[in-house]
């Protein structure tokens, strides 16, 4: 007498979300892993600035200016006698305040923006594009210096309060940035909604008596979130290149507030005679950008389907 054996059914392989996969995808980027590594030690080091910097940032020895890195001070002192090592450290809070900041605000002005002209079409999506299309043809960087000198040099009664307030220069490079910085965000959002929009879980949706708000923000926004992400993390290099660039010149962040620009800044006069006052904010700089558009380059190629990570 045979006995039957029973085989048990197959397990069913087990479905991966799209976020899912795009995790998976971007650990095996090898540079966006090791950038990611580098902006989480660079976020932590702004945080927790006052128990890592030796010195107080603005603490001036007039003994040790231009006093080359010793023990006492890894990374030399400044023009004032001020430890670089400390104002490096306390320069990443303000550049990754700016450049956060203004991804944030930008990022979603500019979504925001896409979505309506991509979706209402029409008068709508003509006014907008025309108005992100001139906004494209004014030399970006003339346009920059021209606004930040009148605000910082402003009678105005709103900005004379506002330059009154502490870090204003912070924030009117904020508030600069933010409206220079949402028109690349607006057409890649309205490019992926244009392609959506006559999709059949839209038509869906609207067949089921969904209003426009709800379907941009609950069916189409969630489509498009990779592309908001991946120009969300290059848009936040850009502003911390753009604010050191602008620091630089002198327009930007004003002392006594550390940032690299003007660490640069104050550099210009004496980099033949003393290199690493140059040096050691242009390299955090170049390492932060770095980081942020490499990260930038593995998620986008987490998210692309045809990607082959």
């Amino acid at each position: 007498m045979t006995t039957a054996v029973t085989t048990p059914a197959a397990q069913p392989a087990k479905s991966r979300s799209t976020l899912q996969i795009a995790l998976r995808r971007l650990r095996r980027h090898k540079a966006a892993m090791v950038s990611l590594f580098v902006i989480a030690a660079l976020i932590l080091m702004a945080i927790f600035a006052p128990l890592i910097a030796p010195y107080d940032p603005n603490a001036q020895d007039l003994e040790g200016i231009y006093s080359p890195p010793s023990s006492q001070h890894l990374l030399g002192q400044d023009s004032l006698g001020r430890d670089m090592l400390s104002r490096i450290i306390y320069g990443s809070r303000v550049s990754l305040i700016v450049g956060f900041t203004v991804a944030i605000f930008s990022v979603g002005l500019g979504t925001l923006m896409g979505l309506l002209s991509g979706f209402l079409g029409g008068l709508v999506d003509t006014a907008i594009s025309r108005f992100i299309e001139l906004m494209l043809s004014i030399p970006e960087l003339p346009l920059l210096l021209t606004l930040s000198a009148l605000l910082l040099a402003s009678d105005a009664p709103a900005i004379v309060a506002l330059r009154q307030t502490p870090n204003a220069s912070v924030f009117i490079i904020i508030g600069i940035f933010t409206f220079f910085g949402w028109m690349g965000t607006a057409r890649l959002v309205r490019g992926e909604v244009l392609k959506l929009k006559n999709l059949e879980y839209v038509d869906a949706a609207r067949a089921l008596g969904a209003r426009n708000a709800r379907i941009m923000f609950r069916h189409l926004v969630p489509n498009v979130v990779a592309v908001i992400i991946v120009n969300g993390t290059l848009a936040v290099g850009g502003a911390i290149l753009g604010e050191a660039a602008l620091s630089f010149l002198g327009f930007g962040i004003q002392p006594p507030v550390s940032t690299w620009g003007n660490m640069l800044s104050n550099a210009n006069e004496v980099v033949l005679e003393h290199p690493y006052l140059a040096f050691w904010p242009g390299l955090a700089i170049l390492i932060t950008v770095l980081s942020f558009n490499f990260l930038g380059d593995g998620l986008r190629d987490a998210f692309d389907p045809k990607s082959r990570l």
